[in-house]
């Protein structure tokens, strides 16, 4: 009789869970249950298996609603059932083609109609629900020939009353309405909620036919779903022997590549590989990712391979990966066994330009019918809630930003607010709206409306209607393809490379791109900002802390940055360990035996199975729960719990003291969910080194690159001040020069038109299109006649200099531009390209201009000056006697520095927010500094601009960081521009920009609270 149930999964409508839906359900004795969410069958798998598991029998379907219309309820009699259900919906969704209002197309669903919405002539399959309190209306004479044909219908929406006054609330945010104005037919009946079965039975005591029908549905709906059998396509070829003759021939063609003939061990590898594939039925896995690699390859396309997919020799010589698993000691079990069931897990990256086009070409290769993106719930988040919920009250904007930015201790004590917390705190974790899922593609042998519908989201791709966690149980995994901008830079500046100096790169080529003299010295100095991963403050620092100057040193490093190893305090003792090799023993021999590369410390989530099997003697089972628990995968505390006292239990049994025993769990605990694999620090180490290489050698084109693919870290200006560093020769935009992006010709960099904030995409895009099509602008006037702007933009380019060209001042060719715009007819535009009359010459006075207008112009339009540095604009000519280069000389004491701020990062401490600066010199140099709690009471950031700095150095491990006692901002000049404007002379100084980056992590440990011990303990 519940034939009509809703979970929170009905978004903006449903209150309930599934899981408290199924618990209430048992609870109540009821034996069969329906889940019809409102278009989606989103919460299906995980309702079929509670239901199994709380001995109810499940039944699928789906409400199906236009604008919150109820048509009917189509239940599914069995899988083919659901399949149809999820066509009709997909068509809806993807195709616009519109949900039939009665008579679906659907021979494997029960469809029941709404009293209310019942047509007059019911098919076989078709059926009306009567809800209890619409009984009394069937003692009139014309609904008795149709009691063959009703059914109980008992809605469920909600459990409690206070769950219906959240049921309204979302319907008011639905609706984008407040509470109070709601139509009836935006909300559900007070009735629909979950009741023991004799209540509702009860209304249809003199219908027992009614009964009697609602039984026989449920008795002939039979959904049953194998949750073991993989989902996934199965075969690249026509079969399983033949994509294994293929993989095989692939893979040794890789091979001969890779390795010389001679490389026994590598072809062992391989072999062994091989076998496991071949028995894991993965064959055609491997085989369309190498098809996917392929086809980038044949576009010109750059790709990284990365993740624990970097652990297997047959994907490096496919080519998915660039990893040699032998060089670095990567074990292919860590990515496959004989005790995995599921496929494996590739991530691939590529350009965040190219990516789409590798989507397009899987859709196509693959079918529309067989491919899909996974979906995601975006859940109602604090701000959000607040937003939100507050709205559906009517509070006005003002109060819904007060109460979404602040805690709710410090929110109003009023009525209405603390309405809006209690049924607020009730949404937090409720799904508010599916959306993509950032990377991860389904490829499906049958159909994949065989298992779910399809939602067709802005971005152009459909999505299924469940995540990829429900996607993983059916039997569906995921490819990851991703995109990121670190590889558009090194595309971009390989293609610069080779149209500036004619040269080509093969960044590919593991000599360059692995090991190389210079590049290992910048890698040592930290010099890599703009590098891919390596550029951050906290990078670069780290990097000069380990004189890191080699690939492998750089892998470790890729993985100790990482939150979990820093924040148990291995990262430090790795600093340590690696600065002074002879002044630590390893605190037990299995320390040494398995992690003597990294000095005994855990760096990558394969130490932490090495240990639990090495030392605590755990099964491999339950090290890859541990494994699962550290890259976040796993879900289940109770589980990790049972873990935990299992590891103590073995250690135990190993014979090892308790103490040694908390010890190593502790290091162990402190990786969860966020290290690194091996293999996927080294592929981002691969990446990091290529980026590396370019900028050594190549670094003006390498800084246009990162410049054009949106830089990573620091703001635009800041890749623009280290082009300059670099030799390059920095132009403000130019009408016949600049391209839509940033261009380099020989040293001479010309930023590109997409730089200047108000000038539109589309026009910034226009100009250097017309003029390679009809050559450069030859004046101010030929640049109107060809050009369709307007007198504020034309304004802005003449006020960044881009006419600079005509060899006029400024303020002349403002002039100039009002007379010709003052009779320029549109219509006209582009007649007289070729055949202009000369224009009547204007004599106008030579101004005189002060030579920073130029910078507070740049400072305007750009957010940074170019024609000078920052210090030029400074009221004071006071530099300091102290150079970022000088710093290592003067460990523990007193410096003063004139500096201008690139970054700060925010961190808590226990005493505290600190932060953590970025700085140039008047020299350009960077340098860093630190700010406590206490001092900055005293000595704030004031925003963006230069500051002088007093402070003492503390030299860490060859990194120096002034530690600040004083800090007071430095005055830039008044604005020249508006000399008789006091309101106006310091407004465009509120322009000049910071990188401000927020932590909320937990403050590191003190070498004195980490504790990891430097001598051996003993086993007593």
């Amino acid at each position: 009789m519940f034939l009509n149930c809703h979970s929170y999964h009905s978004l903006r409508y449903g209150t309930i869970s599934i899981e408290d839906l199924v618990e209430n359900a048992a609870a109540m004795r009821i034996p069969a249950l329906a889940l019809t969410d409102i278009n989606t069958i989103t919460g299906i798998y995980e309702f079929y298996k509670l239901c199994k598991t709380h001995l109810i029998k499940p039944i699928v379907g789906v409400d199906i609603r236009v604008d919150n219309e109820q048509y009917y309820v189509a239940l599914a009699k069995n899988p083919d059932g659901i399949s149809e259900i999820n066509r009709i919906i997909t068509a809806f969704n993807c195709e616009n083609i519109p949900l039939p209002k009665q008579h679906p197309n659907l021979e494997n669903a029960f469809i029941i109609y709404p009293f209310k919405n019942a047509p007059e002539t019911l098919s076989e399959n078709e059926f009306v629900g009567i809800r209890p309190e619409e009984v009394n209306f069937l003692v009139q004479k014309k609904w008795k020939s149709l009691l063959h044909k009703m059914v109980v219908f008992q809605p469920v929406t909600f459990s409690t009353k206070q769950d219906y006054n959240l049921h309204r609330i979302l319907r008011a945010i639905d609706r984008n309405t407040l509470v109070s104005k709601l139509d009836e037919k935006d909300i559900c009946e007070k009735s629909e909620f979950l009741k023991p079965p004799f209540e509702v039975l009860k209304h249809y005591k003199n219908y027992p036919q009614i009964i009697e029908n609602t039984e026989r549905i449920i008795e002939q709906c039979h959904f049953e779903f194998d949750f073991s059998t993989p989902k996934n396509k199965k075969h690249f070829t026509e079969s399983k022997e033949s994509d294994e003759k293929l993989l095989r021939k692939l893979a040794y063609e890789g091979f001969k590549k890779r390795y010389s003939e001679d490389n026994g061990v590598a072809k062992k590898r391989v072999e062994k590989e091989l076998k496991v594939i071949d028995e894991l039925n993965f064959s055609g896995y491997f085989l369309i990712t190498w098809d996917i690699v392929q086809y980038s390859n044949s576009r010109g396309f750059m790709h990284v391979g990365r993740g624990s997919g970097a652990n297997s020799i047959v994907s490096y010589c496919l080519g998915i990966t660039d990893i040699c698993p032998i060089e670095l000691d990567l074990y292919f079990e860590r990515f496959l066994n004989l005790n995995r069931k599921s496929p494996p897990d590739f991530d691939i990256d590529w350009s965040w330009k190219e990516r789409d086009e590798i989507l397009t070409y899987i859709f196509e290769k693959y079918g529309k019918d067989h491919v899909a993106f996974c979906g995601t719930n975006v859940e109602f988040k604090y701000r959000s809630i607040f937003r939100e919920v507050g709205k559906a009250f009517g509070l006005p904007k003002e109060e819904l930003d007060v109460l979404a930015k602040n805690p709710m201790a410090l929110h109003d004590d009023n009525k209405v607010v603390k309405q809006v917390q209690k049924y607020g705190m009730l949404l937090e974790k409720f799904p508010n709206q599916r959306s993509m899922h950032s990377c991860g593609i389904l490829i499906s042998e049958e159909p994949i409306t065989t298992y779910t519908a399809l939602e067709m989201p802005p971005k152009g791709f459909p999505i299924v209607q469940f995540d990829m966690h429900t996607a993983e149980e059916i039997g569906l995994e995921k490819f990851d393809i991703l995109s990121q901008r670190g590889l558009g830079t090194i595309d971009e500046a390989v293609r610069l490379i080779k149209k500036n100096q004619g040269i080509e790169v093969d960044i590919r080529d593991t000599s360059i791109s692995k090991d190389e003299k210079t590049a290992n010295e910048y890698l040592s100095k930290g010099k890599t900002l703009g590098c891919f991963y390596i550029e951050s403050p906290a990078m670069r620092g780290l990097l000069r802390r380990l004189k890191c100057d080699n690939y492998k040193t750089l892998v470790a490093a890729s993985s100790i940055i990482r939150p979990g190893v820093a924040q148990s305090g291995m990262m430090r003792e790795y600093i340590f360990r690696h600065n002074n090799p002879n002044q630590f023993d390893y605190f037990h021999p299995v320390f040494e035996e398995q992690l003597g590369e990294t000095y005994g410390i855990m760096v990558y989530q394969e130490d932490v199975i090495k240990i639990a099997l090495h030392y605590g003697g755990v099964s491999a089972e339950d090290g890859d729960i541990l494994r699962r628990a550290m890259s976040g995968k796993s879900r289940s505390i109770k589980k990790l719990q049972e873990v935990k006292e299992h590891f103590f239990e073995c250690a135990k049994k190993q014979g090892h003291p308790e103490k040694l025993s908390a010890e190593v769990y502790r290091q162990i605990e402190s990786f969860a969910g966020y290290s690194f694999c091996k293999a996927h620090s080294a592929s981002y180490a691969v990446e990091s080194y290529q980026s590396l290489y370019l900028k050594v050698h190549f670094p003006i084109e390498f800084m246009v690159a990162a410049i054009n693919n949106g830089g990573g870290f620091y703001r635009t200006e800041v890749y623009v001040h280290e082009c300059r560093m670099n030799g390059g020769i920095i132009h403000n935009p130019c009408v016949n020069q600049s391209l839509f992006e940033t261009t380099v010709y020989g040293k001479d960099v010309f930023l590109g038109l997409m730089h200047i904030e108000k000038l539109e995409s589309r026009l910034a895009q226009f100009i250097p299109e017309e003029r390679e099509r009809n050559g450069e602008f030859t004046s101010l006037e030929n640049f109107i006649n060809r050009v369709p702007i307007g007198i504020e933009t034309l304004q802005i380019l003449i006020f960044v200099g881009a006419f600079r060209f005509t060899g006029k001042q400024k303020n002349e060719l403002l002039i100039e531009a009002r007379l010709i715009m003052m009779n320029f007819k549109p219509e006209h535009r582009f007649q007289s390209i070729f055949e202009e009359e000369p224009r009547k010459d204007y004599r106008l006075p030579k101004l005189q201009r002060n030579r920073f207008e130029d910078a507070f112009d740049e400072i305007e339009i750009l957010g940074f000056p170019v024609s000078c540095s920052p210090f030029d604009l400074l009221q004071t000519k006071y530099r300091g006697p102290v150079m970022a280069k000088d710093l290592l000389k003067f460990h523990k004491k007193q410096v003063k520095m004139l500096a201008y701020l690139i970054s700060r990062k925010h961190v808590p401490t226990k005493k505290g927010t600190m932060y953590f600066g970025t700085w140039i010199d008047a020299e350009g140099e960077y340098f860093d500094t630190a700010h406590f709690p206490d001092n900055l009471k005293e000595f704030p950031f004031q925003g963006g601009g230069c500051y002088l700095i007093l402070g003492q150095v503390e030299v860490d491990f060859h990194f120096p960081t002034i530690t600040v006692l004083k800090m007071a901002k430095m005055p830039f000049i008044p604005d020249p521009r508006y000399e008789f404007d006091k309101e106006k002379r310091y407004e465009v100084h509120r322009k000049i920009n910071e990188d401000v980056s927020m932590t909320w992590r937990k403050p590191y440990p003190s070498e004195q609270e980490i504790g990891l011990p430097r001598e051996k303990m003993k086993n007593i």
